[in-house]
């Protein structure tokens, strides 16, 4: 386990970490306890050892004073000055009266101790005792230190008091021998911890009493650090370890004040019993930290393996599996409302997700196959479409080009020429039209539209197709009229696109019925045929690019399948919607389209033709890279009388336009040296052409082209192959 707590390389060994790293304030903060509580203990034993001391002081302090009280009084009695053997009686009564001491007697100046409780064979002179003679010196009461007794041969230390004269002279000195085994029962009842020490000490650092063993220790020194502490502050604890080796806390009081004693007493109390309780509590606390942290690593090592680590690896087997390719793996946990579970949804979410789109992947991939096929169809039936109109215009071409056709022939041929070029036309202005469509480039222009001048102007446009067809053709119409607001060309166109589309597949001598209905607030146009019908599959299809029902290679219907798309496209861009039913293969199809139909209001009609005026002779710049447009179109206008000038590139056409002073300009669009744009600006930039008509014949149709035209000056704008009689009725209207 310590070994994984240092690699943190695995998600056990980090939840342990995060378990301790949890655990670790709870585990500082019961060190900081414990140290508070030891400090606290020590600050509280402190204060209670620094009681004890001073009232160990005041009951030693309380026997010192009762014996200076009844030294004052033997100092005053007169007679004890006197006969000695009465003095020694008085003084043995005394002491009997006073059992706390051993003896009681009077020294002489010259030290000889004249009169004495307890009799002497010898005499004793004391005049060596540093207490007689501070007794002397001071002529006042005197605590002396530490004395073993010569006479009655105990532990003592001796209290003596001046006798003075009426001189207030010294003239003898009383003393009382004090039985240090008396000085500790003041004390006795102290109850101090195990290992504790009380012990008094003179000025000299004797020891004069001490709990426990006081008779082993009287008279003795006190160690030079515990002298040291004694002399200092009095109330200023101390450490000091004893003989004994047993470190203690001491506290000191002097014994008395005002000059009673030079006494000091201290009270040492063990530091392990002070903080005995601390340190009790404080290994109860680490006892219950260090279960908690076992708890907590065993839970965090076998409760996280079970709802952690378990749940983690089959997610993480889930992944692999999910990664591999298996999209169907799941995690197969159960969900709940914790991350584990919200992160196993998730990836089941995104595995299903996954799944789907695989199957949309699968699908697309069907898809652009299907649309590559249709593609590669579709080329090949351009082909086929552009093939069919080439061969009859390249066959009149070749008649007209051999000179011996005759009148006949030649308006034969040249009708020919027309209606095949016109049918590329149309073919390429769907291409056209599919494009614009598709990328949204398409400007409807909308007005109220009388629904049966729509119907009018397509039919106008499929009946050649339904004659040549030989279709029987009805039309039913409402009896009120009905608006849409709309495009006109465009509904027009998307009507035609339906009713040739009709036409096409339906067999020659079939039936087709165009049907207009108001539907609510619609307008539903309804076009019915008993062709060949649909498959379920065309009818999902219909109305995309490229789809065409399956044909024979003779391509009698012809077209490139675009029609559909666009009318699904405009009719979209109306608002409207589009769509188709068949009852199968050979039992015909009908197409619905349903508008948003408008408040009845004046409709808008097309504006009528005006009558072509003959045209007046002009003078044209003809400007085209391609000689063979260029001379069709000299020859097409020199027919109509105007004096033509050609040039196939831009430079020279301005040299030609300075010559000429041409009224009317064709200018290409995609010349070699410069393009048609900027010799349009050129041209305006010229005297002679600034009033000049301007007109662009370009096979570029797009919207931005028409635009960029505007901008550089030109007044009309032909998309090639130039409808003929568009561009000589623009010429009849010229001024």
């Amino acid at each position: 386990m310590a070994f994984l707590l240092f690699q943190l390389n695995s998600l056990r060994s980090r939840l342990i970490l995060l378990v301790l790293l949890a655990i670790a304030p709870s585990a500082i903060m019961t060190v900081i306890n414990g140290v508070r509580e030891r400090a606290h203990a020590v600050e509280v034993a402190e204060d209670n050892l620094q009681r004890l001391t001073n009232l160990a002081a005041a009951n030693e302090a309380q026997s010192i004073a009762g014996a200076r009280q009844i030294l004052r009084d033997l100092a005053s009695i007169p007679d004890l000055m006197g006969d000695q053997a009465q003095c020694s009686r008085l003084l043995a009564n005394i002491q009997r009266q006073n059992p706390d001491y051993v003896n009681f007697g009077l020294i002489q100046l010259n030290g000889d101790v004249t009169c004495n409780a307890v009799p002497s064979t010898n005499l004793v002179n004391l005049a060596d005792r540093s207490h007689f003679r501070r007794a002397v010196h001071l002529k006042r009461f005197v605590a002396g230190g530490y004395i073993f007794g010569r006479v009655i041969q105990k532990h003592t230390v001796n209290l003596t008091y001046p006798v003075l004269n009426d001189d207030d002279k010294v003239k003898a000195v009383v003393f009382a021998a004090l039985d240090l085994t008396k000085l500790d029962r003041f004390v006795a009842d102290i109850q101090l911890p195990a290992g504790s020490l009380l012990l008094t000490a003179d000025s000299e650092g004797k020891v004069i009493s001490r709990k426990p063993d006081p008779e082993a220790w009287f008279g003795k020194q006190v160690s030079p650090e515990m002298r040291t502490a004694m002399a200092a502050e009095p109330g200023k604890p101390v450490l000091l370890t004893g003989p004994d080796g047993v470190e203690r806390l001491h506290r000191f009081a002097r014994v008395g004040n005002n000059g009673l004693s030079d006494y000091t007493v201290t009270i040492g109390i063990p530091v392990d019993a002070i903080t005995a309780n601390a340190r009790h509590d404080q290994m109860l606390d680490f006892l219950a930290l260090s279960a908690t942290i076992a708890l907590a690593l065993v839970a965090a090592w076998f409760v996280g393996d079970v709802l952690v680590l378990r749940r983690v690896k089959r997610l993480a087997s889930t992944a692999n599996s999910i990664a591999s390719g298996t999209l169907e793996a799941r995690s197969g946990i159960r969900y709940g409302k914790e991350e584990i579970s919200e992160l196993a949804r998730a990836l089941d979410a995104m595995a299903a997700a996954l799944q789907e789109k695989e199957r949309q992947h699968l699908k697309a991939q069907t898809q652009l196959r299907e649309a590559d096929r249709r593609k590669d169809e579709f080329l090949a039936m351009l082909a086929h479409e552009l093939r069919n109109p080439l061969a009859p215009i390249s066959a009149g071409a070749q008649l007209l080009q051999s000179g011996h056709a005759t009148d006949a022939a030649v308006q034969r041929t040249a009708g020919i020429i027309v209606r095949q070029v016109h049918h590329m036309t149309r073919l390429v202005d769907d291409l056209l039209d599919v494009s614009r469509v598709t990328r949204g480039l398409v400007t409807l222009t909308r007005v109220p539209l009388d629904i049966s001048t729509i119907v009018a102007d397509a039919m106008e446009q499929a009946d050649p197709l339904f004659k040549a067809r030989q279709h029987r053709f009805e039309v039913a119409l409402p009896p009120a009229p009905l608006v849409v607001v709309g495009d006109h060309k465009r509904l027009v166109q998307v009507l035609v696109n339906v009713l040739n589309n009709a036409a096409k597949y339906t067999p020659a001598g079939g039936a087709i019925k165009l049907a207009v209905r108001a539907d609510g607030g619609n307008v539903q146009l309804t076009v019915s045929d008993n062709g060949i019908g649909m498959s379920p599959e065309l009818r999902g299809r219909v109305f995309e690019l490229f789809a065409q029902a399956d044909r024979s290679a003779d391509r009698s219907q012809g077209g490139l399948g675009l029609g559909l798309a666009l009318v699904k496209s405009l009719v979209e861009l109306h608002g409207g919607s589009v769509s188709v039913d068949s009852g199968g293969e050979h039992q015909g199809s009908t197409f619905t389209i349903t508008l948003p139909g408008t408040a009845q209001q004046q409709p808008s009609t097309p504006a009528a033709s005006q009558a072509v005026k003959p045209a007046r002779r002009l003078r044209v710049l003809v400007v085209d890279d391609n000689i063979d447009a260029a001379q069709t179109l000299q020859l097409l206008l020199e027919a109509g009388g105007h004096q033509v000038s050609v040039s196939h590139t831009a430079l020279a056409a301005l040299d030609m336009a300075e010559a000429t002073s041409p009224e009317l300009c064709l200018l290409d669009i995609g010349l070699p040296d410069i393009t048609g744009f900027e010799l349009a600006r050129r041209l305006r930039a010229l005297p002679q052409t600034a009033r000049a008509t301007l007109v662009a014949v370009t096979g570029y149709g797009r919207r931005e082209d028409r635009a960029q035209a505007d901008q550089a000056g030109f007044d009309h704008y032909f998309v090639k192959p130039v409808d003929v009689d568009a561009l000589l009725a623009l010429i009849a209207r010229l001024p």
